[in-house]
């Protein structure tokens, strides 16, 4: 990548979040890299190198390379010509320090070089280091350009912060909290979807609450403490944290608190299927005895019985482990009882037989999974066992 873009007059540097994290000694995910080459020029030495380009964001300097099948973004470096909120209005430009001060947080305006040079324009090594996220020039005005970047300082607090919120930052959010209504409920729900699972998620969704700002962003009370117990049984069960999930046990109790989420975040179809799952019956809880935990285990399946179960011990205490440990283990039988089993016993397609089918699968289930073909006989006996008639209960008891 460096060769293809390098030379004649134009440089190429890794920028943002790679630099930042392979200083902190933590994965790095996606490689950003800033330009002085215009987009136009990116893609023409693109071409020459046989790299594939993908214009992803090329009125705003950003085209997409592909290497091997990874994708990096190339964006030419920028100034802000206009700002209002949401949208900049830029012009492309050569000067390193000042596409640095346009960008959100210090420890996001790292530059290093094909040598691995580091450059730091605005001061965001001595912040990465003290793990202290801080706007770049002043807080007001960082917001005031995209208001989005209210989350994202916790977010990148809740990631990469110690100790309380950078002062000043959190007064600009304060001062400037009505932004976040304006902002696309899409862009709200990517933020607080990664602020969930981070490190230090709860501490710092305690001070957006504090500020009066986490509120505003779910419609409904959060259950802070709830979450950090949830986040600490994650942390202890050796669990990799769950968006959804975390996003259930701080704020969903109820149906109406996921239709809520569902429409303030507009999450996808999957994610408030999990979080109405959380309210449904039956419930679960780390007490209940293995025989019982089998059965909704089997009838809800892993995801949300261990949704139901974490939730469940972060709100009211007890140990998740055991039953933890069987909803990773446990393999659910598959049921021997099957239509056509019924069918054999004279029973004809249509509403009866699928009817029949579900009594007699429940019965099974209830039996604790029997395998052996005599008590599979017994519970398709007294399936079929019109109720009221002697010889139901009989069989049922036999």
């Amino acid at each position: 990548m460096f060769a293809a873009l390098n030379g004649a007059g134009e440089e190429v540097r890794v920028v943002g979040g790679a630099v930042r994290n392979a200083l902190l000694g933590v994965p790095v995910h996606d490689v950003d890299l800033a330009t002085t080459a215009t987009p136009e020029e990116v893609v023409r030495r693109a071409g020459a190198a046989g790299l594939k380009s993908v214009p992803t964001g090329i009125a705003h300097g950003t085209v997409t390379l592909v290497s091997a099948g990874t994708p990096f973004e190339v964006t030419s470096l920028r100034e802000d010509v206009e700002t209002n909120g949401r949208h900049a209005v830029v012009r492309f430009g050569r000067d390193w320090a000042r596409d640095a001060a346009r960008r959100d947080f210090t420890l996001n305006a790292l530059y290093a070089d094909a040598e691995g040079r580091l450059y730091d324009p605005v001061g965001g090594l001595p912040d990465l280091l003290a793990r202290r996220v801080r706007f770049i020039g002043d807080p007001g005005m960082r917001i005031r350009e995209d208001h989005l970047r209210i989350l994202r300082l916790f977010r990148f607090h809740a990631a990469y912060g110690n100790g309380p919120v950078d002062g000043p930052a959190l007064l600009a959010c304060v001062r400037q909290r009505e932004g976040l209504d304006r902002l696309s409920r899409e862009r709200v729900r990517a933020e607080m979807l990664k602020l969930v699972v981070a490190v230090g998620a709860p501490a710092t969704l305690v001070e957006m609450s504090d500020a009066g700002l986490l509120g505003r962003i779910l419609g409904g009370v959060a259950d802070l403490p709830g979450f950090a117990r949830l986040a600490a049984l994650e942390t202890a069960l050796g669990l990799a944290p769950v968006a959804v999930r975390r996003l259930g046990g701080l704020a969903v109790r109820i149906t109406e608190d996921a239709e809520r989420l569902r429409d303030r975040l507009r999450l996808s179809n999957a994610e408030q299927a999990r979080l109405l799952a959380l309210t449904g019956a039956p419930m679960v809880s780390p007490d209940m005895p293995d025989g019982v935990a089998r059965q909704v285990l089997y009838g809800v399946g892993a995801e949300v019985f261990l949704d139901r179960l974490l939730i469940a011990a972060a709100r009211g205490g007890g140990d998740p482990a055991p039953l933890a440990r069987m909803a990773a283990d446990w393999q659910p039988p598959d049921c021997p009882i099957t239509a056509g089993r019924l069918m054999a016993q004279g029973l004809k397609p249509g509403p009866m037989l699928g009817a029949t089918l579900a009594r007699a699968r429940a019965d099974w289930v209830s039996a604790g999974f029997p395998a052996e073909p005599d008590d599979i006989d017994r519970i398709i006996r007294a399936t079929l066992t019109p109720a009221g008639e002697p010889g139901r209960a009989d069989e049922r008891d036999a």
